[in-house]
This record gives C-alpha cells, sequence and structure tokens, in this order.
C-alpha cells in the first residue's frame, strides 16, 4: 500500500473539504488487495470482541464496497450471546435498525446498499440503552474528530445513545490521523477507534 496522503483542504468549506478527503481516501482504499482487506478484517475483529466483552446489546454494522470487512465480525459478536443491531430501511425509506438474525437472515434490498436484516424496524431511540456502537469511518484523528461518507446519519444516531454506550470507529491503520479533519457543527467527536493493531482512544474519551 502507498502512503495515505490527504489534500490541504484550508481553503475550502467544510463540506467542499470533506468531499475533496473523501475522495483521496476512497482511491487509497481501492489500492488495497482483497487478501489485505481480509486480514486486516481479521485484526479488527479480535479487538471489536474485546471492545464489545461483556456487553448486553451493541450496535454495529454490515460493511460494503472496501471498507474494513464486518460481516463475519456480526456473528462472531452474536455467538457470545450479544444482542446485535444492525443498520436497516424503515418506513418511507428512513434509516432504521433492526435485530441481527444470523448471517443467513441477512439481505441487500438495493444496489449498493449493505446487507440488512428482516424483522422490524427501529428508529434511533433504541440506541439509548446499548452498551457499545461500533461505527464505519473513513478517517478519525487524535482529536476523536470523524470523517464519515456523508449525509450525517451516524452522527444523528450518536446523539440518541446513552452516556454508558462506549462507541469506536473503525478504519484501517493509516485513517487514523494526526492531520485535522474537517468538520461543521453537525459532526460527533468519537472516543474510540479500532484499526487493525489495536483498540485506541482519542482526546474525546
Amino acid at each position: 500500500m502507498n502512503q495515505l496522503s490527504l489534500p490541504q483542504t484550508a481553503q475550502y468549506d467544510p463540506e467542499d473539504a470533506k468531499q475533496l478527503v473523501r475522495s483521496a481516501i476512497r482511491a487509497h482504499r481501492k489500492e488495497r488487495t482483497e487478501t489485505a482487506r481480509i486480514t486486516a478484517g481479521e485484526h479488527i475483529a479480535e479487538h471489536v470482541l474485546t471492545f464489545v466483552a461483556g456487553a448486553h446489546c451493541v450496535a454495529c454494522y454490515v460493511s460494503v464496497n472496501h471498507e474494513p470487512p464486518t460481516r463475519e465480525l456480526c456473528t462472531q459478536i452474536a455467538d457470545t450471546g450479544i444482542q446485535l443491531l444492525l443498520p436497516k430501511l424503515g418506513p418511507s425509506l428512513t434509516r432504521s435498525w433492526g435485530y441481527f438474525r444470523g448471517d443467513a437472515d441477512l439481505e441487500t434490498m438495493a444496489p449498493g446498499r449493505p446487507p440488512e436484516p428482516s424483522g422490524p424496524a427501529f428508529d434511533n431511540s433504541i440506541l439509548a440503552d446499548i452498551d457499545a456502537m461500533i461505527i464505519p469511518a473513513l478517517a478519525v484523528n487524535a482529536q476523536g474528530e470523524r470523517l464519515g461518507q456523508g449525509g450525517g446519519w451516524y452522527d444523528r444516531a450518536l446523539k440518541e445513545i446513552g452516556e454508558q454506550t462506549k462507541v469506536a470507529a473503525i478504519v484501517y491503520e493509516e485513517e487514523f490521523v494526526d492531520d485535522a479533519l474537517p468538520q461543521d457543527e453537525m459532526d460527533v467527536r468519537i472516543p474510540f477507534v479500532i484499526t487493525p493493531s489495536g483498540i485506541f482512544s482519542t482526546a474525546a474519551a
């Protein structure tokens, strides 16, 4: 893998800056081989299982495209006896949550969308009592600033969790950066980062 180099964005407004950085990271992710992705996912899964150990209910996600793979991780979490919530489409195409009922239950409902569980859809209020939340990111820095895929859905969801909920974002090694990341008033800082090499706390912890 080539080293990740983020563009200079000081002269841009936050949304344009985010798009520039997203494009750079997405292009870099495409360079990673499938073998490297799988290996990274295996290491990340070990750390996630440590992070959620002892939890009763956890929210996670099913990866798509070039994200660190998490589909097998979902089964591993559930196999420990933890209740697992995953994103799914709800009424009127709202983004909601559903309970994981095993890998065979996951279904891709539309091209480009992550596979999702069947069963009832719940709004973000169901997150109030979860013990941990594992979310995707394109990059996170040591201050806890997170760059997501866009849309702000996770930032809104994070405003619904309880004080007891531990939150970690999954990124590849080089995406846990020192650089400032473009942010706006909606962005929620992330206390923990999980990479293939371990679990790291940020200034937001």
